[in-house]
């Protein structure tokens, strides 16, 4: 009877070991894709609201926020009526402490007058809680160049820091909406710009707020990366293994790691010093046609998503145009799958010696009560 017992053991372990196997070393998965429809919305930023568990997306032809759920069901969020006319919402956040969405407002016709500012707007109420103009005293006659808020980004203290691509320079908005310039570095304008490009107009471009005290920011028109101090408003160049062509939208994880989209490719980047350097560990070509602008990190943190929003249609060809459907894609990264892979199969390898250990074990003790049965 013992040794009956003893023997049933292995085929037990045998059998959990398959099943291990089965589920895990060869999951079946699939790329999450949310198709989305909404006339002319023209999506340009994008943010996972935990709370809600829900997408928001700002817009590039309406003065207005929209959920999207994971069934692709399309509400409006907040539509801001207030606003001046002609003005549309560019980049968006969640300010996570003090429970509000920040908004970058920009009047994007340029027979308007001009105007930029950062809307609050309050995550349960969804009322404006303050409208900061964001303004630039340098443009004058001799420097006739408008601004372009675009990006924004929010620190622990509910301080927002918001891109300038038209003037190459960082907006700071504390959290009772007065606003002051954080920098103006000249690091922004050294670098050479792809003039003939469909992006050569647009300079600084997505911004993410990193907890160690700094800014990492995007520039499309160079590919650069740089690292802004969110005290002092120094900037340096973040060293990089190859230029991020184009890059828009930017969002960082919980492990460290950067997420970079532009509309043609997506990268994810690394560092081991605090983005002194850092390296592409891993790239994802995007579907060109929808144009992707922005990318946003789920609660869990390691899922990615990037936002066709096929904004440059509106840009490239104004009023003409007409579009209703749109997407949010998960991004699955091959590095990181096969790392994976690898790890699971060492945990396999482990059980599996272990297994034949302890059959080589019981096999003995088997033998030996065998014996004194006998």
């Amino acid at each position: 009877m013992n040794s009956l017992s003893v023997s049933s053991k292995p085929l037990i372990f045998s059998l959990i070991n398959l099943i291990f196997i089965i589920f895990y070393v060869n999951p079946i998965t699939a790329r999450h894709s949310i198709p989305f429809r909404s006339k002319n919305l023209y999506p340009e930023s994008i943010v996972w609201d935990q709370s809600a568990q829900h997408f928001l997306i700002s817009s590039l032809t309406y003065p207005k926020i929209s959920s999207v759920s994971d069934a692709g069901v399309v509400e409006t969020f907040i539509h801001d009526t207030d606003l001046p006319a002609n003005c549309t919402i560019n980049g968006i956040t969640i300010d996570k402490i003090n429970r509000r969405l920040l908004a970058v407002v920009h009047a994007i016709d340029e027979e308007q007058p001009h105007f930029d500012a950062l809307a609050a707007y309050d995550l349960r109420s969804r009322q404006r809680l303050f409208l900061s103009p964001l303004t630039d005293d340098d443009v004058n006659a001799d420097n006739p160049i408008r601004p372009i808020a675009n990006d924004v980004a929010v620190d622990f203290k509910g301080n927002a820091y918001v891109t300038n691509s038209a003037g190459n320079f960082i907006w700071k908005v504390n959290d009772k909406g007065e606003s002051s310039i954080l920098s103006r570095s000249n690091t922004f304008k050294k670098h050479h710009v792809e003039a003939d490009k469909l992006w050569s107009f647009c300079g600084l471009n997505g911004v993410a707020y990193v907890n160690k005290g700094y800014l990492l920011v995007v520039q499309s028109n160079t590919g650069k990366m740089f690292k802004v101090d969110e005290d002092t408003g120094k900037a340096r160049l973040v060293l990089l293994n190859k230029n991020l062509t184009a890059a828009d939208g930017i969002a960082v994880r919980d492990n460290g790691d950067v997420v970079v989209v532009s509309h043609h490719t997506a990268w994810l980047l690394k560092s081991d010093d605090s983005w002194g350097e850092g390296v592409v560990y891993d790239e994802i070509a995007l579907d060109v046609k929808k144009f992707a602008s922005a990318v946003a990190v789920r609660n869990d943190n390691k899922r990615v998503y990037a936002l066709y929003g096929n904004v440059n249609e509106p840009l490239m060809e104004g009023s003409n145009v007409e579009r209703e459907e749109y997407e949010i894609e998960e991004m699955e990264w091959g590095k990181e799958s096969q790392e994976e892979k690898i790890w699971i199969y060492v945990l396999v390898g482990f059980g599996f010696a272990y297994f034949m250990f302890w059959r080589f074990q019981m096999r003995d003790l088997a033998k030996n009560m065998n014996k004194k049965t006998a």
